[in-house]
């Protein structure tokens, strides 16, 4: 019996016949829905102005949205690591600057005939050269300073002023002085020489690297007693540029202390001494310690007396407090240093207090 719809006599030869015939030439749904031409229903072929096919566009399937979306991330992944390359939290050590400061401690032995003078230290201050000087801070002046080639005149002005607050922080502040704290000297170094100077602190040596010292002038608090807290104060800064990134200000100051013995209830400890310290500094600022206000010390020299030459000041310095120098003393070689004078370049050994620097 044929099948429905074909001819009673059957398919004819060679004519392909059969829902198999054409299994492979059917196209599924997907394919249909793929199509960019599509006929339009019944409905919309009724409209006047409607066109036989319509053109379907492109499908932006998933795969294209993620790849956009991938590509994106890629994007603000890179620029993020770029940033955080720039604006990395920790500072990097700058290799062009010494990271290791340099440091001399001079003593400048009493002039020949004893001990140096003693009293008040009202009446020590009026006479002498520090009498010109003035008190603390005020005794710093910033220089007058001028755009350099690679920085601006704010830019220079601030490396002077930073290395004024390390002159205070290191030299005036009194508890610095009398070795109560060491913080307001530490935090102004930049990070890269903090455990240099921590191991100043816990080993001192005169070896030239790690003498508590050449940080800071402190006494021992055990010995030495501030019978002033006004520190006199006179000298110069100068700022210059090394290159493109780098700032160096050097300074020259000498400072004046009034002190006394911290031990007994004699007559003696009640009386004062006029102290000197001439400080020559160098410091070193690339840009981001320039911006932090974090100088590198690059090399510290210092003069100071009297003080005998034989003693140990790594750690503290040593003045001849009064009554304390036998007769004879540690005379040093002769001619006389002037810690006043600030032509001349710092001492290289152990020298004599000139006479006229004692007050």
């Amino acid at each position: 019996m044929t099948g429905r719809g074909d001819p009673p006599e059957g398919a004819p030869d060679g004519i392909p016949g059969g829902d198999d015939e054409y299994r492979s030439v059917v196209f599924d749904e997907s394919f249909v829905r793929a199509a960019r031409i599509q006929e339009f229903s019944a409905t919309e072929r009724m409209r006047s102005d409607a066109r036989a096919v319509r053109t379907r566009g492109r499908l932006h399937g998933s795969v294209s949205r993620q790849a956009f979306a991938l590509i994106l991330l890629i994007a603000l992944a890179f620029g993020t690591a770029v940033y955080m390359g720039i604006r990395h939290p920790y500072r990097q050590p700058d290799t062009a600057v010494p990271t290791q400061a340099t440091m001399a401690m001079i003593p400048l032995a009493p002039a020949r005939g004893g001990e140096p003078p003693t009293g008040a230290p009202r009446d020590l201050f009026k006479k002498g050269p520090a009498s010109q000087y003035r008190v603390g801070a005020d005794g710093i002046a910033l220089p007058a300073v001028r755009r350099t080639d690679h920085f601006s005149v704010s830019q220079v002005l601030q490396a002077a002023m930073a290395a004024k607050e390390y002159l205070v922080a290191s030299s005036i502040n009194p508890d610095v002085l009398m070795s109560r704290q060491t913080r307001p000297v530490r935090r102004m170094l930049a990070p890269e020489q903090q455990a240099q100077f921590d191991r100043s602190l816990t080993r001192p040596a005169d070896d030239g690297r790690h003498a508590a010292t050449g940080w800071m002038v402190r006494f021992d608090p055990a010995k030495v007693k501030l019978a002033d807290q006004g520190v006199r104060v006179d000298g110069s800064i100068q700022v210059r540029e090394t290159d493109a990134d780098s700032l160096q200000v050097t300074t020259d100051h000498t400072f004046v202390y009034a002190v006394g013995s911290a031990r007994g209830d004699g007559k003696a400890d009640k009386a004062a001494a006029l102290y000197t310290v001439r400080r020559e500094l160098r410091l070193g600022f690339d840009r981001t310690a320039l911006r932090e206000s974090q100088p590198v010390l690059l090399e510290s020299s210092s003069e100071a007396g009297p003080q005998l030459c034989s003693v140990d000041a790594s750690m503290y310095f040593q003045p001849v407090l009064p009554g304390t120098l036998k007769s004879g003393g540690d005379p040093g070689k002769s001619g006389g240093t002037d810690p006043f004078d600030h032509d001349k370049p710092v001492g290289a050994t152990c020298g004599q207090l000139a006479a006229g620097a004692q007050g």
